[in-house]
């Protein structure tokens, strides 16, 4: 069944510093400015980065899922779902994932949302119990259009149903369809075989572009680019 795209308060807002650009890359506008944007000129040299900003308040139905914003009474759930050995080795979690943690987690994901800069939402199934968190952060800008980078997270207890193959396509068809992105984009490990299945599973396919080296937790970590583009 086809996801279905949920309720947005919002569109996603973008401003042009430059009428040449803005004619070849067009997204929703609106007068709010805010927001950032992160290049890559490895892949996509930008020449006039405008600002791109996410809507304030995004909620996503389909696939069985619903996807929604965190709230203060996650807070208790939070240390179930991210402190884990394996999601501390793949991803920039705090670890130890503790309570401070999660009341941490939660403010900066409400500021983040405010700001415009990141879409960060609960994986749910009825809209209640959290399961883990698909997002969108990077905004790469510039000739043929707008980028934008996901990622996901499924609690350990929650793996083996396809929770992140699900969110990542409801997600994904959410930014491209209503953000106007060209392409989303995945950075992963090649050792992270789960995570690679996903974005398999999820429509993405490898590319040639070079990968991008960051150290994580005092080693170097060499991440592959997938992506998918829009219809």
């Amino acid at each position: 069944m086809p996801p279905a795209r949920g309720n947005q308060t919002a569109p996603a807002r973008i401003l042009f510093r430059d009428r040449d650009l803005r004619n070849r890359c067009v997204l929703p506008t609106a007068h709010a400015p805010g927001g950032r944007a992160v290049p890559d000129g490895r892949t996509e040299p930008v020449t006039d980065r405008p600002e791109f900003v996410f809507p304030a308040t995004v909620s996503l139905t389909g696939q069985g899922l619903r996807l929604r914003q965190w709230t203060e009474a996650d807070v208790p759930e939070l240390p179930g779902l991210f402190d884990d050995g394996e999601v501390a080795h793949w991803t920039p979690l705090a670890s130890p994932f503790g309570p401070d943690d999660a009341r941490e987690y939660v403010t900066r994901a409400n500021e983040r949302a405010a700001d415009g800069t990141r879409i960060q939402l609960a994986i749910t199934t009825d809209g209640s119990w959290p399961l883990g968190e698909v997002g969108a952060f990077g905004v790469h800008t510039g000739p043929p259009g707008v980028s934008i980078e996901l990622g996901y997270v499924v609690g350990r207890a929650h793996r083996g149903h396809r929770l992140a193959v699900r969110a990542l396509t409801l997600l994904t068809e959410y930014a491209h369809e209503e953000l106007g992105a060209y392409r989303t984009v995945l950075n992963i490990e090649r050792d992270n075989a789960a995570s690679n299945g996903v974005a398999r599973s999820a429509g993405y396919q490898l590319t040639r572009d070079q990968p991008l080296t960051r150290e994580h937790r005092g080693r170097l970590a060499e991440l592959r680019i997938w992506q998918r583009l829009a219809a």
